[in-house]
């Protein structure tokens, strides 16, 4: 497997291709095409060519759209009630969100990437970028090609390729590749003449450029720039004007000199938030209790990943906004003592959650937010002596004993017994497809017959 990704840098010798200047950084943009609905096709190919989309938590709204429901005018986040009617007279094919499904597939793609390069940036679950200048390779497109074909066969998923020497170009890139067939999903800004890498900017409204969007874009347009290369050409001054300090970085993206650096390995997190909206409105409280218990003990683990402890905490209630009265309650609590233990955290969240319950008022969404964090290794003694270190220890024990078990032998083995005190709080998924790569009882069966 590795021998032949170390081939997939060198490209196969086009026509005694020139070796590449390697001046400016060689950043590739890794693209999954329609990646929720792409994950949906690995397992059934029979729909390929058809309209899909999956559809978020309840089965609210549309989350990821196959090109074929792109082009029945299915907008991004629209509400499955209102499409009702343009979903059955095409028939278009709805799934519920797979997300352990689309997690999985998302961290096979990530270890081609890693084997290809560790330089690698994982962007966002279907993002990832490369830096290439320190790989062998002599012809770009050619690289991309293999790599994308490389994908495709071993994991199942179309991606776009994007090549610049900054990550906006890169991201533009792989956009353009995704929406015209003929760059056969790989385009190369990076190997282009300045005048050739004009006129693709030239094409790329100015929505499309990244950090823009809609919130800029009607300002922008309002000052006559409607381009990515209209962007290209304003003065860092003035762009810092209308944008502030990263219009001034955006406009020095584009003409080729990178500001966004590059980060091998993320950041630890600053927050950590578990919310759910739930299958319908909640007053039992046992409900509650078990929703609020799930949701510190997936932010907990997290947290326990990331190697540190929290010192704050949020809990939020809220009714149904789309129906008369909607209310929202919070209550910010300080712990204690900076944790990460589930079992700690949720006598927190259910101590705050007392305080605002009222009996017989139905909620409809709930979250838990953790936050103000230290590093678990840098825990110090306070002057109050609320730190126990030998309790402190002892927690610490008991999460790595829970999560090594679970890891052992499957999510959910161990858990806090609140967990389990009622189910109906939890999101429908009525339509989800099998969790074919994860759950052993959901693997796909082939039956071969004479």
């Amino acid at each position: 497997m590795r021998t032949a990704l170390r081939h997939a840098t060198i490209s196969a010798q086009h026509n005694g291709a020139t070796r590449l200047d390697k001046a400016m950084p060689i950043i590739a943009l890794i693209d999954c095409n329609n990646f929720f609905v792409s994950c949906e096709r690995i397992f059934r190919p029979d729909l390929e060519g058809k309209p899909v989309v999956v559809l978020s938590s309840n089965d609210g709204c549309a989350v990821a759209r196959s090109n074929e429901a792109k082009a029945l005018g299915i907008p991004m986040a629209a509400p499955a009630f209102q499409y009702r009617d343009t979903l059955q007279r095409h028939r278009v094919v709805q799934f519920s969100a797979n997300f352990d499904l689309y997690g999985d597939i998302s961290r096979r793609i990530t270890s081609i990437l890693t084997a290809i390069t560790p330089r690698i940036e994982v962007y966002s679950v279907d993002e990832s970028f490369l830096q290439l200048d320190n790989l062998p390779i002599e012809n770009l497109t050619a690289w991309g090609e293999t790599v994308r074909q490389q994908i495709w066969q071993w994991v199942g998923m179309p991606v776009s390729i994007g090549i610049a020497p900054t990550k906006t170009l890169a991201k533009l890139a792989s956009d353009y590749a995704k929406k015209h067939p003929e760059e056969q999903g790989v385009l190369d800004l990076y190997s282009l003449p300045e005048s050739q890498r004009q006129r693709y900017l030239q094409t790329f409204p100015i929505e499309d450029v990244w950090g823009v969007g809609r919130r800029l874009a009607p300002g922008l347009r309002a000052q006559g720039i409607a381009t990515a290369d209209q962007l290209r050409s304003l003065r860092p001054q003035r762009a810092q004007q209308l944008m502030g300090i990263h219009g001034r970085q955006m406009v020095a993206e584009l003409n080729g000199t990178a500001c966004h650096g590059f980060q091998k390995q993320s950041k630890p997190c600053q927050t950590i938030a578990t919310t759910r909206t739930f299958g319908g409105d909640i007053t039992d409280t046992n409900a509650l209790q078990a929703a609020l218990t799930t949701f510190v003990s997936k932010a907990s683990y997290r947290l326990r990943r990331s190697n540190q402890l929290a010192q704050r905490a949020t809990l939020f209630l809220a009714t149904n906004k789309h129906k008369p009265g909607y209310r929202r309650w919070q209550q910010e609590i300080r712990l204690a003592a900076p944790t990460n233990d589930a079992g700690v955290i949720t006598t927190a969240i259910t101590a705050a959650f007392r305080a605002l319950h009222a009996s017989g008022r139905a909620y409809h969404r709930a979250g838990v937010v953790l936050y103000d964090f230290v590093p678990q290794s840098a825990v110090q003694m306070d002057l109050a002596g609320n730190l126990d270190p030998v309790r402190h220890d002892a927690h610490i024990r008991r999460m790595r004993a829970m999560d090594s078990l679970n890891q052992r032998f499957g999510s959910h083995t161990v858990q806090l017994a609140a967990e389990q005190l009622a189910q109906n709080w939890r999101p429908q998924y009525r339509l989800r497809s099998p969790r074919y790569t994860t759950h052993w009882p959901e693997l796909p069966v082939c039956r071969i017959t004479q």
